[in-house]
């Protein structure tokens, strides 16, 4: 199963199960000093630096981690993971305070991170999981790091009780953050949708079941749905297929879908804005009077009864 097929819990599981060992380790296992020699040498094991070693098959990211002497972390992991996060150019890693021979390149793409929640130590290439969502929030701005909340929270891999066991170790100034955790979001671009609905100070629902439709992200004033289209999920002419029957189904009910792409979502949120406030301003007021008529009609309706 390719990693893309797999489920974020898989990944994890993947990403955390044994794949770099100390010295001790191999030796705990049965092998001598020649059988490790003779292992590196045949590229069953990679020496990745003093007293650490690595399967092959070790994700290069990890193994620079280990290289640099640390664990990876923060964003980087979190991507290996397949949780959202907006944009990780450089590589994360955790090191233990008082660290020395860190083996950092000059290039500056590595970001080094100095504290951790916890004192456990189950896995020498990873950092707790708990550990490297802390570190993304720090170093992600608000909406950013929200989104990447709200996916470790909808993947199942905290949960807000985790969260809120976490948030007293941040700086005071992202606290705000955890009573806007929203876990029904099921991509970055469905944060920054439900943020921007905020600001608009419109009416909204998530995740809505409509039948004959099946879940639509957002449900706006009862009558607008929106759908936060991305390459990933809505590639090929079959996915379109089905987003347009879709859109046909749900306008039998009544409902008008627009679909913004999370390209714009993310980029020029004022464009997506200003396009959805006049949607609303042209078609609102009709189906603000269409449910006045209806509601006529049901009482003159009942009244003749």
């Amino acid at each position: 199963m390719g990693n893309k097929q797999k489920t974020v819990v898989q990944r994890a599981k993947d990403t955390y199960s044994r794949t770099v060992f100390s010295r001790s380790d191999l030796v705990h296992r049965g092998l001598t000093g020649r059988l490790i020699a003779e292992s590196v040498a045949r590229g069953e094991l990679q020496h990745v630096r003093r007293d650490r070693y690595a399967l092959p098959s070790t994700h290069r990211d990890i193994v620079e981690a280990v290289r640099i002497g640390g664990r990876v972390s923060c964003l980087s992991l979190l991507a290996l993971l397949g949780v959202f996060v907006f944009r990780c150019r450089e590589l994360h890693v955790l090191v233990t305070p008082g660290s020395s021979r860190l083996r950092v390149a000059r290039d500056g793409k590595v970001v080094l991170h100095w504290k951790a929640l916890t004192s456990v130590r189950e896995s020498l290439h990873a950092a707790p999981l708990i550990d490297a969502v802390a570190h993304s929030v720090l170093c992600q701005a608000p909406r950013e790091a929200l989104a990447t909340l709200d996916s470790v929270l909808h993947h199942g891999l905290l949960t807000r009780e985790d969260l809120v066991t976490m948030f007293p170790a941040l700086p005071a100034r992202f606290r705000p953050l955890l009573a806007l955790v929203d876990p029904s979001a099921g991509s970055g671009s469905e944060t920054f949708m439900r943020l921007l609905l905020r600001t608009m100070g419109v009416a909204y629902e998530t995740q809505v079941y409509l039948e004959g439709v099946g879940y639509v992200d957002f449900v706006v004033d009862g009558w607008l749905i929106i759908e936060c289209d991305s390459k990933e999920f809505h590639e090929g002419w079959e996915k379109q297929m089905q987003d347009r029957e879709r859109d046909i189904a749900a306008a039998r009910l009544g409902f008008v879908t627009v679909r913004p792409l999370a390209k714009d979502i993310f980029g020029d949120q004022a464009s997506v804005r200003q396009a959805l406030e006049q949607v609303i301003a042209a078609l609102g007021p009709r189906f603000v009077d269409a449910r006045r008529s209806q509601f006529s009609r049901n009482r003159r309706g009942a009244a003749v009864e």
